[in-house]
């Protein structure tokens, strides 16, 4: 099914690059080692897939760790999946050779220099959930820290919750006024003597969270320049559960072919869950058009084919994410109302 599909996989990442924001993460896997090298000579990828598995063969190694990655468009509805045989930045590298925007995701030193390495064609944006989240493993060590740290936090998160529905220019005017007040206390406050020695040892761990902050302070701030730029990276961390849950099923990946084709197949059957289709009929209905020789890729893609078979479309999912945007919002304005009391 996998091989009559790829001109679609392809498409769909063409799509995806089309947006000005993409947020990127990545997560492990083992590759069963290879007992002889597989044909590469038409792999776009060769020298890096075959110094990673001829060094594995050269040590009698049973396996590798390779790499699952995910891509996702932040306004566009589209999400990409890739595969390689290590975690090296020339997959993103590769994925992106064509992108021009910002590449949202944590401070993965692969990520911080793309801006070089692409000739300042793609703009490195850094994560706010992933700088609160070292913050937070501080909690039990130092409680009054992080809870001023956290409180501020979520002031920036309370002006994207009031922003969301606005256009891009009032977007835009809330993230240089309102949000920008909001890191310059944040950056006050690391600053302050509470966040520095005695008080905090630099080698301690909230030492060494605040020192992650103040070194990626510029990616961090990106954000508020750029209304396409979501605060976090959390949309595109959740693709990474899917490989997490595929992985207690398969534990493994038998061979590189086996790990490109699964890429292939999540990014189609990701895009398809995005629009909220049913998944089974979308693919039975673009497979069949495609083993009948039909090239119109654009038309099956998943926010396209949609519109053209609504009886497919799974409007509870919708509901749901409203429902449950409805809640956060109401428990973030609760908690805004108790502050002013």
């Amino acid at each position: 099914m996998e091989f009559a599909l790829r001109p679609l996989v392809e498409y769909l990442r063409y799509y995806l690059k089309s947006d000005r924001t993409i947020g990127c993460d990545d997560t492990g896997v083992l590759l069963i080692t290879p007992k002889v090298m597989p044909d590469l000579s038409d792999h776009p990828r060769r020298e890096r897939i075959a110094e990673v598995l001829e060094q594995a063969i050269a040590n009698d190694k049973p396996s590798i760790k390779a790499n699952f990655w995910g891509y996702y468009a932040s306004r566009l509805p589209v999400v990409a999946f890739d595969f390689t045989v290590s975690r090296h930045r020339d997959g993103p590298d590769d994925v992106l050779r064509d992108f021009e925007g910002n590449l949202l995701g944590d401070c993965w030193s692969g990520f911080q220099k793309i801006d070089i390495r692409s000739d300042s064609r793609i703009t490195f944006a850094a994560c706010w959930a992933h700088a609160r989240r070292k913050i937070d493993e501080c909690r039990s060590a130092f409680p009054l820290q992080v809870a001023k740290l956290e409180s501020l936090i979520r002031m920036l998160y309370d002006v994207e919750d009031q922003i969301k529905l606005l256009d891009d220019n009032q977007r835009l005017a809330r993230r240089q006024s309102l949000s920008r007040h909001v890191l310059g206390l944040i950056e006050a406050y690391l600053n302050s003597n509470a966040m520095s020695s005695p008080a905090i040892l630099p080698k301690s761990n909230l030492g060494q969270a605040a020192a992650y902050v103040r070194r990626h302070w510029e990616a961090l701030n990106r954000f508020i320049d750029d209304p396409s730029i979501p605060i976090d990276n959390n949309d595109c961390e959740q693709l990474m559960k899917r490989i997490a849950t595929g992985r207690k099923n398969w534990l493994f990946k038998g061979s590189l072919a086996a790990g490109e084709r699964a890429a292939n197949l999540m990014t189609i059957i990701g895009s398809a869950v995005r629009n909220d289709l049913d998944v089974a009929a979308y693919l039975d209905d673009i497979l069949r058009r495609a083993l009948a020789g039909d090239t119109d890729w654009s038309a099956m893609s998943p926010y396209t084919w949609k519109l053209t078979h609504p009886e497919s479309l799974r409007a509870y999912r919708q509901d749901e994410r409203r429902q449950a945007s409805d809640r956060k919002r109401q428990r973030r304005a609760h908690r805004r109302r108790l502050l002013r009391k």
